[in-house]
């Protein structure tokens, strides 16, 4: 298979992959979306309706409020009468065991005759009027029942709460006795034989409760269909309110409906689909190079369904508002990495496929789209921590503004303060949160391999370690790449390219010659090893410095893109002092030029062309015999003219126009730099000195 087909089937997947992006996207979103959701209303009792004239669409029953309720439920409960079954046969072992312990203890205690009958009959009449387990007497005293049903086989009477006793009650009663008979009682342990023979009958009793409540009603009215609930500026009575209150329940249930979810259902999945389809479409037209790349899409779409979905379970969980959310992290993020358009376009669609489950779509897009554009605006390049302090601090200015002309311009300001309060806390919550997108930078070029303005700085400091060896190693290729940094940061920034990323990679662009520096020409200062080799070995050596480059910028993990200036600095161009003078001692022989050629490849972006550019003028600059303005312009015409003979830009998109302006910018900074010194003339010996003159 030859390249063209090979990037023609790459490409194909590429698309293909952002095809599936969307498709995921979409189920994804339409999963997340809340469904029942319904719209709130903001009212209090005493408080005017400030919104238009509210009509029931539908007939609904007004619910009675809590308080009602509890009060009608508390009147009822006096009939409320919990059902317990007496059990004989408890009472009837219970007995008969007491009165044989009793009856055996009873002569070492000189119990008389009269005084055992008692205690038996005091324990028999308290089995025959019931006893209750302790939790069973607490729990009819916190409940306030007076009455209880008490039932053996199918006989039931009423019995008062008053005359049943718990276990605790009867082992008291019984344990007032006086002398003897009390220490009997203790050491025959009394407790034992005290049981609780009126067990609660669960099924009844539900029942019983069942039918008080049936008398309750939960309703005092109904509301018909066009009837009016309220009008605008009328005040909210409790009538109103409670009307009020049972509109937003009928409109929850409603919701829930099979045939209303569904269609809710069917308009989301549209909605969503549409959204998402145009920004597919945006980037298929305008930014084909992201369609055609894994972590550009990965990204994007990652971060647009990030957005989204945390909304939507923010708002269905109902922990806080929507704008608490960070949504201008988004346009922070691709505007850093990608491009403003592709920041303004992710942060519009996620604005617009969010909206559709808040309560205020119209103020939700309107604040946080004049949010995203004061973030992409604020924050063209992010090189200090300040910058995005003062992006977080604008961002929250204009969302706070944005928010508050609405609310004025609606007339709701002043009478939902209390709710609109919430609103702007939400929005400096959000705005605050931008500054943790100092810290996610890191990860997020580390995962997806990008290379943010923030890293670039960081590099760009000559205190790091491999600058430093540089500059002590090699100290000629240290000061050339100094030259060519400010050179081709220079025409960057003319052409409107990634000055930053050049003056970055024009540093580090040579950082292969500290293997061996003494080969070349700028670390020499005596012999020339070259004398000892061979024109193929010499070549061989000078070509190596790409590859050891390339093996120290893996050490040291300096980002790809600084790795590609490494290897395109000087394309597939050829070492052509060797191989011309490898021509000339060996005329009419054969040569493989490979031995001689760089591994490349040539520069597939300006910015790689202007660093190999100025890479290959800063280097001739330093041989020529005088600089003067024809000097420098031949140098500069006569370099660039033979890469573009060579074809070295033919990768890359570079116009006529630019190569030009590269020109014009390479000679001004050659004669500012070589720029004819003033010679200072000689004092003669026989000139007399001018006295000093005293400072007036």
């Amino acid at each position: 298979m030859n390249r063209y087909n090979q990037s023609r089937v790459t490409s194909g997947k590429e698309r293909l992959l952002h095809v599936l992006y969307c498709v995921a996207a979409i189920a994804l979103l339409t999963l997340f979306c809340p469904r029942d959701t319904t719209e709130k209303l903001h009212y209090r009792i005493g408080e005017p309706w400030d919104a238009e004239a509210l009509i029931a669409r539908d007939s609904f029953d007004v619910y009675k409020n809590d308080a009602v309720l509890r009060k009608e439920r508390d009147s009822l409960s006096k009939f409320y009468e919990p059902y317990y079954e007496l059990q004989v046969n408890v009472a009837e072992e219970q007995l008969a065991a007491f009165k044989q312990e009793l009856d055996s203890v009873a002569p070492y205690f000189a119990l008389s005759h009269e005084t055992r009958l008692s205690i038996i009959r005091q324990m028999q009449i308290a089995y025959d009027n019931g006893i209750l387990p302790d939790s069973s007497k607490q729990c009819l005293a916190s409940q306030n029942v007076k009455n209880v049903h008490v039932y053996l086989n199918n006989e039931s009477q009423t019995v008062s709460t008053l005359a049943l006793l718990s276990e605790r009650a009867v082992y008291e009663d019984l344990m007032d006795q006086p002398g003897e008979a009390r220490s009997a009682l203790q050491h025959i342990k009394l407790n034992r034989y005290i049981q609780p023979n009126l067990i609660y009958d669960s099924p009844k009793s539900i029942n019983q409760r069942r039918e008080i409540d049936a008398l309750l009603t939960k309703f005092h009215g109904r509301v018909l269909v066009g009837e009016k609930i309220v009008d605008k500026g009328q005040i909210v009575t409790p009538i109103i309110y409670d009307k009020l209150t049972s509109y937003e329940q009928h409109q929850l249930e409603r919701s829930k409906t099979t045939g209303e979810l569904w269609s809710r259902f069917g308009g989301q999945a549209l909605y969503i689909t549409l959204v998402v389809v145009s920004m597919f479409i945006f980037f298929r037209q305008f930014r084909k190079d992201y369609t055609h790349s894994f972590r550009h899409a990965t990204l994007i779409w990652l971060l647009c369904v990030f957005f989204c979905v945390l909304t939507y379970i923010i708002i269905a969980r109902q922990w806080a508002s929507p704008y608490i959310v960070p949504y201008c992290m988004l346009p922070i993020f691709l505007r850093i990495f990608m491009d403003s358009r592709t920041a303004f376009i992710s942060h519009l669609s996620v604005i617009l496929l969010c909206a559709i489950a808040v309560n205020e779509p119209f103020e939700f897009i309107c604040t946080e789209t004049l949010a995203g554009l004061t973030a992409i605006y604020a924050l063209r390049d992010l090189q200090q921590r300040s910058e995005l302090f003062f992006a977080a601090v604008l961002v929250i200015l204009t969302g706070s503004l944005t928010h508050l002309c609405l609310d004025l311009t609606m007339m709701n300001f002043f009478n939902t303060k209390g709710v609109m309060v919430d609103d702007y806390i939400a929005i400096a919550c959000g705005g605050g949160l931008l500054l943790l997108s100092y810290l996610l930078l890191f990860p997020i070029e580390k995962i997806f391999k990008f290379t943010s303005t923030v890293t670039l700085v960081e590099l760009s400091n000559i205190n790091n370690p491999i600058l430093r060896q540089l500059s002590e190693d090699a100290p000629g290729t240290f000061q050339h790449s100094m030259q060519v940094a400010n050179l081709a940061a220079g025409v960057a920034n003319k052409l409107g390219a990634n000055a930053q990323l050049v003056r970055t990679a024009a540093l580090y662009h040579d950082i292969g010659k500290l293997k061996n520096p003494v080969f070349f020409t700028e670390n020499q200062s005596g012999s020339n090893p070259h004398n000892n080799l061979a024109f193929e070995d010499s070549a061989q050596v000078i070509i190596q410095h790409v590859k050891n480059g390339l093996e120290m910028a893996s050490k040291y993990d300096l980002p790809q893109s600084i790795k590609n200036f490494i290897a395109s600095h000087h394309g597939r161009s050829k070492t052509k002092f060797f191989y011309i003078s490898y021509l000339n001692q060996n005329p009419g022989k054969k040569v493989n030029e490979e031995i001689f050629t760089y591994p490349g490849p040539n520069p597939g972006t300006l910015e790689e062309a202007i660093l190999m550019m100025a890479d290959a003028v800063e280097a001739a600059s330093r041989s020529l015999g005088e600089y003067t303005e024809e000097s420098i312009s031949s140098l500069v015409d006569k370099i660039i003219d033979s890469q573009m003979q060579e074809g070295y830009f033919n990768r890359c998109p570079i116009t006529f126009q630019n190569i030009d302006d590269c020109k014009q910018g390479f000679k001004e900074k050659l004669r500012s730099i070589y720029h004819t010194r003033i010679s200072y003339p000689e004092l003669k010996k026989d000139t007399p000195k001018t006295p000093p003159v005293a400072p007036a």
